[in-house]
């Protein structure tokens, strides 16, 4: 059985609020009630009261579906916080020289998802993450017969080229090369006497 709560117009920008909420999703619902109440983060207490009416939502729809549920059962499924309106929540902050800042006061939308579900075990998720590496380096051998092409291709080749040459089979310079080595050589200074 799956409970809902939302809890709109939180102050405070959703960038905060994530930082709490990224701390108890996927947690016991006992936990989770207790890493918000000893929170120093201001969005916390919102977002415990959004945490308690979801646990009432869930027992009152269990009662309503004639289910007995453990809220100790209960953990957070799911957990995301929205941006709100920040339109006529702007003020204005006095600034050095007679200026004025203008800042924007935030809201922000909390919705949380509490199940009585079985957890999903993070070893199943392993398994197939390992399962996937091992794909991976067939998928390597088999681009590396393909050659890329465009501007990425074009210093690879001539590494490879230069590599695979020997010193007896190096190509002739250039006439650019060679003009530039000899201004090199020019403007070289000269050794003083007697230093």
């Amino acid at each position: 059985m799956e409970a809902t709560a939302s809890a709109k117009y939180l102050r405070g920008s959703a960038q905060k609020a994530r930082l709490v909420i990224d701390m108890i999703r996927g947690q016991n619902v006992n936990r989770a009630l207790a890493i918000l109440r000893y929170s120093s983060k201001r969005a916390a207490d919102g977002i415990e009261k959004c945490m308690r009416s979801a646990i009432a939502n869930a027992n009152e729809s269990a009662e309503k579906a004639n289910v007995s549920i453990d809220p100790d059962d209960l953990w957070i499924k799911a957990a995301f916080v929205d941006r709100g309106p920040t339109k006529n929540r702007r003020r204005m902050r006095p600034a050095p020289q007679g200026r004025a800042y203008r800042e924007q006061r935030h809201f922000c939308h909390v919705t949380i998802l509490l199940s009585n579900d079985a957890k999903p075990e993070l070893g199943a998720k392993r398994k197939s993450a390992k399962a996937e590496l091992k794909e991976k380096p067939a998928k390597l051998a088999e681009s590396k017969g393909r050659k890329r092409g465009g501007a990425a291709a074009a210093p690879r080749a001539k590494r490879s080229a230069a590599k695979g040459q020997t010193k007896a089979a190096a190509p002739a310079e250039s006439a650019s090369e060679k003009k530039a080595a000899k201004g090199a050589a020019r403007k070289k200074p000269a050794a003083k006497k007697g230093e």
